[in-house]
Formats: C-alpha cells, structure tokens, sequence
C-alpha cells in the first residue's frame, strides 16, 4: 500500500475541525485507510521527560496508508477532498474542460518514429494556476507516487510538467538518436546530447534506476517546443528550460508511455487534484493531439463514465435490505454520483468521476455501499447455506507426495520461485529459447530476472549453501514452476513440479530411481511399456539431455486419462538423471549428484 504524508494542521483546517489522533484513526478506519503514524504524537512520546532545546517544532505530519488503486487520494488535496464529502461536509466537484478565449487548442504533433519506443502522448493544461510552497511540494510529491504506482516506475509513462510561458506551441513529440538531442536538464547549467546524458545521471541516486529504460534504443523520445527548444527527454528529465517554480501561473503537462490508458489515468488525477488551484477552480485547459495518420485526440477525458449495479446484489453481498435511494445516498458520499434507474427498479446507474478508476465491476460498487455503510455496522449472522472447506486436489496431491518424499529420508526446501537468467538456463546447459520462460521487465537485481521454469536451480542453489553437511544430502523441493501461455488471459500458466536430489561421494543413480518407483506406486501408476497402447501408466527412455552426464539419464514419459476432457493422452512428465560435471561447476558443487523432476498435475 502507498503511504502518503500529509501535513496535519492543513488537512484538519481542510476538514473544517481538529481531531484528536484516535479520532481521525477511526474517521479512517471508516473510510477504508489507514492513520499509520501521527508525528506529533511520536514527538511528545520521545520529548517526555526532556528538556525543552527551544528549537522551533516541525509542523506535525500524519503518515496514512493508501489503497494501491486509489490514486485521487495519493495527495493531500485528494484526500481532504474525498473525507470532506465522505463526512457530508462537501459536494464532489464538478470537473470541466474550458477551451482558450479564442477557441483554439495547443496542438501536440506525433512523429511516426516515436512509435518504435514510446508511441503514446497525453497533454492538458491548467491555467492561472497559484502555486504556494506547500501545494508545490505537493504537485512534485504526486508526481513521484504515480510514477512509482501505475507508471510502474517510468516504465508505462512518466510526465513532464513545464511553465508554459517559457516555451510555445504547436509542440512535437519525436524520437531522435541520442547524439542529436542537446539542451540542458533540470537544474545543471551544461549543455549535453542524450550520451552524455546517461554519463551524467548513471551515478545519480534518483535518476539513475530510469536509465535502462532507453538506453539501449538506437532512438529516444523527445518533446520540442515550436522554436525547436527541448522541453523534455521522457522517462528522465525535463529541460531547465521550461522548469516550473512557485511564480508559474500556466503549466503545460505532458506524459508519454507505452500505454495510452495508463498514461490517460495519470493526466486525469495530475489535473482534477490540482486544478482546485487554478482562477477559476475545477477547470482544465484541453491539448489536441495530432498522429502520424492525421487522426486527432483531444486530452484529457473527464466525462464521467456509466457503471451500474443491481440492488439486490448489493444486499446479498452485505447482508442487508437496503432500498435503491439509500444506496445511492451512501455511493454519494463516496464521491458517486448514482441514481435509480428509472427503467428497472432494481438497478443503480453510477456516473463515475475521472478520479475513481478503481470502479471497474458492480463488485467496486457494492463495496463503496458497504464502506459508506461501515463494516462495523454490518449484521454478523451464520451462512444461509451449509458449507465446508477442503483443500485443492493439487494441494492435496502435493502433500502427499511430501509426506512420501519425508518418509523416504528426504528434506523438504524453500527456495526462492525467481531465479536468475544464468542459473535457469545457461548454468544447467539449457538454451534460451525466449519463448518459454517469464520474465521481469525491470529487475531488481541480477539474481530475480525470470521466474523458473525448473525447480533444480534452486535446489542445487541450496545444495552450494550447505556443503559443510554431512554425505549423503537428500532433498527435495513441491512447488510451481512457471511458464509463457499464449492461450492464457495472463499469457502465463504455473505448473506444479517435484524436484528431489541425491548427493554423495558416488551419483547414487539407483536411489533417485527406486524414488521415483516409489513416487509413482504411491500415486498407483504402473510402469508400463511404450508399445502396450492399451494400458495406463508411465515409463522411460534413454535421454539426451544436456543437463544430465551422457548416457546416465533418462526422460519419463506418462499414458492417462485427463480429468477434464476424458481423453486418453500422452505427455512428458519430466526427467532423471546424474548432473552433468559442468552444471556442478556452475553451481561450486564438487560432489556427484543425482536428480529428479517431474510434473504432477497430470495426477490431480
């Protein structure tokens, strides 16, 4: 959950009362957040008993936990805002695009080459807008928790925000190489290209974990203004040229991405929480954007959308027997406007705001009756049904086949399900054929950049942190194992696996093949063989595998009736054998060791 601080005073003269801090904890709880720390109460705790230094106190802060999809309430202006209709003090906004006096739109050109990087721009403006040093602070602060929530760290858009009287439209958006975009970034008073620019910020503490977002591309985007001025080089900075200060009265805010509804999500919060500061409140100034195919956007959309929700699943879901005009007065002070249909009783029709993107499903809708409700006044009462829980068939399977590998003198490990690329693939002679392992856009690390498609990595990893133990080391690891999927929704699939190995002075080949025996006499699937196509079960075949020492390994292959089509199939299990020396020495293992992984789920 995003935490967001707030300064106390300002929020309670927002409010229009001060609290005491278990006060506003509960005004919280109600509302569905979270009061972490008040810092004032931190402070008298810490001074109790202290002589007064006669410094001048901060001002107190509140420190409040944010719900991840709630983005209008990632700032102070937001949240005051929704507690102040939530406690019945204020009607939400109304939030209004006003074009120019003279009724013509700034205009942002798209060049086609910015489609081989960032191919998305969004643009508004908010006009006459007084900034103070607090509310300033606050606009940059908003920035960074969007771009640190749903711009995931840059990498699906990143904003550029620019006083739009040093700077003139029409503006373009282009992608250049490197060595032909020159102006000075924010706060420097050098010159650079776009090399020098990675050069100058690969040590910097803020800027440099957005580099590798296009450092690579033989192109990176740009904005210019009409004379040619670099306003700035998304994701990384903006231009010292047009940089806003607290004098800025007219702000010019651009955001690039890789996708044009994330990028749409974070114009509209940037602009419904701070045009409450403009002469004219609530208003903002619409930037047309032109495409390559002289198609035109005009950003940002703040009609409200439609959504809907039948009363009566509302009320089966919270337990209670609301009428259609008392939800609709408990979504208001959610900041919803609904209504009753007129044409179906039963029905809610909620015009959402551009600041609640959260509201996806009937289900957003119901739990917005049942926060405004209070969870604490909802009536506890026994299931209307008799109901019993049981485990999964597959984790019931997996315990089983735990119970049997313990029982056989194996010890069960934990490892990490992300691994590094090295250690999926190149340190177990495997190749990558970039089609079948997961893996992370932005790692962390080295050591976290694909999720493993086999089990072995991390045991063997194991095996290298206990080499000090006594021989014979048995173990084995029960878990999943992830794969690309196409065919999914989530273009990924798990896949439950057995991974169990045996290392002693010799490969111990015949343990890990009297374990398999024993695995699959456990799951009552006979050793069969290839040619008896009338019969169920499974059986093996030589294996030239890579991972494995030639001619000691061998792949199984299992015959049986899926639980869902019925059918009769065929599949590869999975694979045993003695490593191979050269994976040994990949992971600094000195002794033999012998292996065993197959998947399970065929069984469930």
């Amino acid at each position: 959950m995003p935490t967001v601080n707030v300064d106390k005073l300002a929020l309670f003269e927002a409010l229009g009362r001060n609290y005491t801090s278990q006060e506003f904890f509960e005004l919280c709880f109600r509302f569905g957040i979270e009061l972490e720390e008040d810092s004032s109460e931190k402070e008298i705790a810490e001074k109790s008993g202290a002589k007064d230094t006669g410094n001048v106190p901060e001002r107190p802060t509140l420190k409040i936990d944010i719900p991840a999809n709630r983005y209008d309430l990632l700032c102070q202006e937001g949240l005051a805002r929704a507690l102040r209709v939530f406690e019945g003090k204020a009607k939400p906004p109304t939030y209004k695009i006003v074009k120019p006096a003279d009724g013509k739109l700034q205009q942002l050109y798209v060049q086609p080459s910015t489609q081989q990087i960032r191919p998305y721009i969004v643009a508004a403006i908010l006009r006459n807008i007084t900034f103070t040093a607090e509310n300033y602070d606050s606009f940059i602060d908003l920035q960074d928790k969007l771009h640190n929530n749903i711009c995931r760290k840059r990498t699906l858009a990143s904003m550029g925000t620019h006083d739009l009287d040093t700077i003139q439209g029409p503006f373009s958006y282009e992608a250049l190489p490197p060595k032909d975009i020159k102006f000075v970034p924010l706060n420097k008073t050098t010159e650079v290209d776009g090399h020098q620019l990675m050069d100058l910020y690969a040590e910097d503490k803020h800027l440099s974990k957005f580099l590798h977002i296009i450092r690579d591309s033989p192109v990176y985007p740009v904005v210019f203004d009409a004379n040619r001025v670099v306003c700035s080089l998304p994701p990384i900075i903006n231009s010292d040229h047009s940089k806003i200060t607290l004098n800025t009265k007219n702000v010019f805010i651009e955001i690039t991405a890789t996708d044009e509804h994330k990028a749409s999500t974070a114009l509209n919060t940037l602009v419904t929480m701070f045009s409450e500061y403009c002469a004219e409140p609530f208003t903002v100034e619409p930037v047309e954007v032109v495409y390559p195919d002289n198609t035109t956007k005009v950003f940002p959309e703040l009609e409200p959308r439609k959504a809907s929700a039948k009363i009566d699943y509302i009320n089966s879901c919270t337990g209670l027997d609301l009428e259609g005009e008392e939800i609709c007065r408990l979504l208001n002070r959610m900041s919803l406007d609904a209504s009753v249909d007129p044409k179906d009783s039963n029905q809610i029709l909620v015009n959402v705001p551009p600041t609640r993107w959260d509201i996806l499903h009937a289900c957003d809708i119901m739990e917005d009756v049942a926060i405004s409700y209070g969870y604490d006044n909802l009536t506890k009462k026994m299931p209307s049904v008799n109901t019993f829980g049981a485990p999964l068939p597959l984790n019931k399977l997996s315990d089983s086949v735990r119970r049997e590998l313990a029982m056989s003198g194996f010890t069960e490990v934990a490892p990490l399900i992300l691994c590094s690329h090295d250690e999926n693939f190149k340190f177990l002679n495997r190749v990558d054929d970039n089609k079948t392992a997961i893996k992370l856009a932005n790692p962390k690390t080295a050591e976290y950049q694909v999720v493993r498609t086999s089990l072995l990595p991390g045991i063997l990893k194991t095996l290298n942190s206990n080499k000090k133990l006594a021989l014979p080391i048995k173990i084995f690891e029960v878990s999943d194992v992830g794969f690309k999927d196409e065919t999914r929704e989530r273009r990924s699939r798990n896949e439950r696996h057995v991974c169990a190995t045996y290392t002693s002075k010799t490969s111990g080949f015949e343990v890990i093949h009297g374990l398999l025996d024993r695995i699959m006499a456990m799951l009552s699937t006979p050793r069969i063989h290839k040619n008896d196509k009338s019969e169920l079960g499974y059986w093996i075949e030589e294996a030239e595998d890579s991972t494995y020492f030639p001619g000691r390994s061998a792949y199984i292959y299992l015959r049986y009736i899926d639980s869902e089509s019925h059918e009769r199939k065929e599949c590869k299990l999975g694979s045993f054998g003695v490593l191979h020396p050269t994976v040994l020495e990949n992971f600094e293992l000195t002794n033999p060791t012998t292996a065993l992984e197959i998947n399970i789920e065929p069984f469930v």
